[in-house]
């Protein structure tokens, strides 16, 4: 981003130092007289002084909100940042309280939609990385909208800013399913979120923006010319197959690399190769025989559309031009269909759930938590509508059976396990009910209790020089232990270790520490870490077993061994003033 600042007093001028620090990318202080010749060069203008004087020197510069540059102007004390010109399109109202934030100053936004919380339509594209059809209608949509009137959005596929479509939806807007819904007289305007060419047969305002969710393979005929013609019919291929022309991606085989129309695609889009040998894995429905005797493979184009999408669904099927196969694919996290997502909840504290995971526990439309070691609070953020259940009363064929039902109605589930789910989660079992069935899942980490004993014992489980590692393990239970991974072999590292499950075997534990950490090594027994209810006994290992028995302590507690606990006497190198070559000159 390019900014020039304009100050226009001595008393501006210091003021303006401060803000060419705060700004990222090329910022230049100029006169007044250089707003006139340089307007529209610089992506953004910001004015140090009276509103007045900023307006004036502007007013004869303005075109359009398409063209002109992002105008922010601040009085010449820092205190107040005004969104003066092209507050959406061209970021002045972000540029305001980017400014203002760390001046300590306050943002003055005009624009309607910001003040009432609305969605930003000019702009949504951006924020999203979407790409607009066209904006011949977006200033009506956007009348309608902000004066709610009844509009209507239809979304073809899922991703991050449909997402936040669906959880921050207002009032006059109604999702819905399929275009036969829309009814021109119940609806002032229209929003579509889709990859695809659009049917509806309407005279409403609509906007349409298309999500760079698709993944096109193409094949192509040996030094393929001429380039315009091919990219043009391309276009046209897909437009037949009602895909509008915005994928995410190229994909072809490695040797088309120095291809005339791989260049093209270059410029524009991310173009990615793979061997033969890697296409050749793919399962495709239109093999070649010509392909594989030329290439190595007996499909590029489609081959390289479904490994491009991470295994993803395949769209269209190898459509062929005169000198070029082109497929599409997508993802299968895009498609808006069933959706599992495996969401660590963290510790126990609400608040410890990643921002990720309490979004998707907000859009969930099955919650289904694992009993007593998740805290119930967890769930309160559900939708209204939604089903929240517990996990602890049911065997694992019908927590499965409950997802899936869900599932193939098209609903999106949240399966909550305690702390981070991959360890110690027993979510194997799930996941392979998953693929036997062919359902869409994901993984969504949390913070392990580990990390919140660290957090609440104070301490940095790493000693520089002393203890580089941390061993997450549990003791011998039930479930036995692998020969090499027993207690007593790994303590021979005496590196910090954080033991699960283990409180119910605790004389076990302290017995094959012995063997390798001496008896005074710190110890603490971390219960319901983060919960309400949290308890943590600290002392030294020859105590372990009397602190946990005495306590009462159960299978949800933590127990940390090694001399990182608490320790304060080895310090990391890193602020030592012979490492001033890690900061900027001058901060250390």
């Amino acid at each position: 981003m390019t900014t020039a600042i304009v100050a226009v007093s001595e008393e501006g001028k210091k003021l303006a130092q401060s803000v060419k620090g705060i700004l990222e990318g090329e910022v230049q202080l100029l006169s007044r007289e250089d707003v006139k010749v340089h307007f529209h060069d610089f992506d953004a203008w910001v004015f140090i002084g009276a509103l007045g004087i900023c307006v004036r020197t502007i007013a004869s510069e303005i075109k359009d909100k398409k063209q002109d540059p992002a105008v922010a102007c601040i009085d010449s004390m820092g205190k107040q940042v005004i969104a003066v010109l092209s507050g959406h399109k061209g970021g002045a109202n972000d540029l305001a309280r980017q400014l203002s934030a760390a001046l300590g100053a306050l943002p003055v936004i005009t624009t309607q939609s910001d003040n009432q919380g609305l969605w930003a339509l000019d702009t949504m594209d951006k924020r999203f990385g979407w790409k607009l059809l066209d904006d011949k209608d977006m200033n009506k949509v956007i009348f309608a909208f902000v004066n709610k009137k009844p509009v209507a959005l239809l979304m073809t596929i899922r991703d991050q800013g449909t997402d936040y479509l669906e959880s921050t939806l207002p009032e006059n807007v109604t999702i819905i399913q399929r275009e036969e819904e829309l009814k021109e007289n119940d609806y002032h305007a229209l929003i579509i979120v889709s990859p695809f060419v659009s049917k509806v047969n309407t005279k409403i305002s609509t906007i349409h923006y298309i999500p760079q969710v698709l993944t096109c393979g193409i094949g192509l005929a040996h030094q393929a010319q001429p380039v315009s013609d091919i990219l043009r019919n391309i276009e046209e291929v897909l437009l037949q197959q009602d895909i509008l022309p915005a994928a995410k991606r190229w994909c072809t085989i490695d040797v088309k690399a120095d291809e005339p129309v791989i260049h093209a695609l270059q410029e524009k889009s991310e173009v990615v190769f793979f061997t033969a040998e890697q296409l050749s894995e793919i399962e495709v429905p239109t093999p070649s025989t010509v392909v594989e005797k030329h290439v190595g493979t007996a499909s590029v184009c489609e081959a390289a559309a479904i490994l491009g999408a991470n295994d993803g669904q395949l769209l269209v099927t190898k459509q062929k031009g005169s000198n070029f196969t082109v497929a599409v694919a997508i993802e299968r996290k895009y498609l808006r269909q069933g959706h599992i997502e495996i969401v660590g909840a963290g510790p126990g504290d609400p608040e410890l759930v990643s921002v990720r995971g309490r979004r998707l526990l907000e859009q969930a439309d099955l919650i289904l938590y694992a009993g007593s070691l998740v805290p119930k609070e967890l769930t309160y953020c559900a939708k209204a509508g939604a089903t929240v259940r517990s996990s602890a009363d049911m065997n694992l064929e019908e927590q499965c059976l409950l997802m899936k039902d869900f599932y193939d109605h098209g609903k999106q589930i949240v399966r909550l396990h305690t702390g981070d789910p991959c360890i110690f989660g027993a979510i194997q079992e799930q996941m392979a009910f998953f693929d036997k069935h062919g359902m869409d899942y994901h993984i969504t980490p949390g913070i392990s209790s580990f990390l919140a004993a660290a957090a609440e014992l104070r301490s940095q489980f790493t000693i520089p020089e002393r203890c580089q590692t941390i061993i997450l393990t549990r003791g011998e239970g039930r479930t036995p232990m692998p020969e090499k991974e027993k207690l007593h072999l790994l303590a021979r590292s005496q590196s910090t270790m954080c033991i699960f499950l283990s409180a119910s075997i605790v004389d076990d534990v302290q017995q094959q520490l012995l063997t390798e950490y001496p008896e005074d090594t710190p110890v603490a027994a971390c219960y319901h870490l983060t919960w309400k209810d949290q308890r943590i006994y600290r002392g030294v290992l020859k105590d372990l077993a009397t602190i946990v028995k005495s306590h009462h302590l159960t299978l949800t507690t933590m127990i940390v061994v090694g001399e990182a606990i608490d320790n304060r006497s080895e310090y990391s190198k890193l602020y030592d003033r012979q490492f001033t070559h890690l900061f900027r000159k001058g901060e250390v």
